[in-house]
């Protein structure tokens, strides 16, 4: 019998305000998770919102973020701990980006900025060995196509997490931590259109950095498969 409860969005962030005109991440997230509006609930973490018991979904999500988790902020600290609490409860839990870090950053594992640098586009991401049993990851094959941007990653994973998937600039892209923990780095909820709207926001950082924000948005592609592995696991939280 599948879980009909809803599933917890917990709001980290906005996006650049160029975006914003396509809703929030947790418009995005629930878009591309193929969840329809009165199946999530969204709380607001980073204006203030308490969140609830985690007893009441089937699964939460943990969104991306323009803030930095090594900043420590009270409502950061707060989330990292209720996640800690929900994630050794057996709770599914699904951290995108800041989502991702916090997760690792809650059951103790080491959040920094990127030595390799920003990471910002459509990348190519390899799975590892261990993700040939992952219930995510197993479909995924060697290799897929991600959307991708952030300057701090995850240096350390948490005690007892299997690292799944890395990239060029990348190591810890995706982890699973017990049975029903995972954290990506990468943005399945992005389509082509947002990480274009991404990189041009970015255009003049990357510039000053080095980078080609032109070559960037022409190098834009679809990403499905990424999308794919959110969409399992709804489908694993609701079995």
């Amino acid at each position: 019998m599948s879980d009909t409860r809803p599933f917890l969005i917990i709001e980290t962030g906005q996006p650049v305000p160029s975006m914003r005109r396509y809703g929030g991440f947790p418009h995005w997230i629930r878009v591309a998770a193929g969840l329809s509006e009165r199946e999530v609930d969204v709380v607001d973490v980073e204006r203030g919102a308490e969140l609830p018991s985690a007893e009441g979904y089937a699964g939460v999500l943990v969104t991306g973020s323009g803030a930095m988790v090594t900043d420590r902020a009270d409502w950061s600290e707060r989330s990292a701990a209720w996640l800690r609490e929900a994630a050794h409860a057996g709770v599914p839990l699904f951290g995108i980006c800041y989502g991702h870090q916090l997760i690792a950053h809650a059951l103790g594992g080491e959040v920094g900025p990127n030595p390799r640098g920003r990471e910002m586009g459509s990348f190519e991401v390899e799975t590892l060995d261990a993700a040939a049993d992952d219930a995510l990851f197993a479909s995924a094959g060697p290799r897929f196509v991600a959307q991708v941007t952030h300057l701090q990653s995850v240096l350390r994973l948490p005690e007892g997490a299997t690292l799944l998937a890395k990239s060029a600039l990348e190591p810890h892209q995706a982890f699973r931590w017990g049975a029903r923990v995972w954290g990506v780095q990468f943005h399945p909820e992005f389509s082509a259109t947002h990480m274009r709207g991404y990189i041009r926001a970015r255009s003049g950082a990357l510039y000053q950095e080095g980078l080609d924000p032109v070559a960037a948005v022409a190098a834009v592609r679809a990403a499905p498969e990424a999308r794919a592995v959110l969409q399992r696991f709804v489908r694993l939280a609701r079995a």
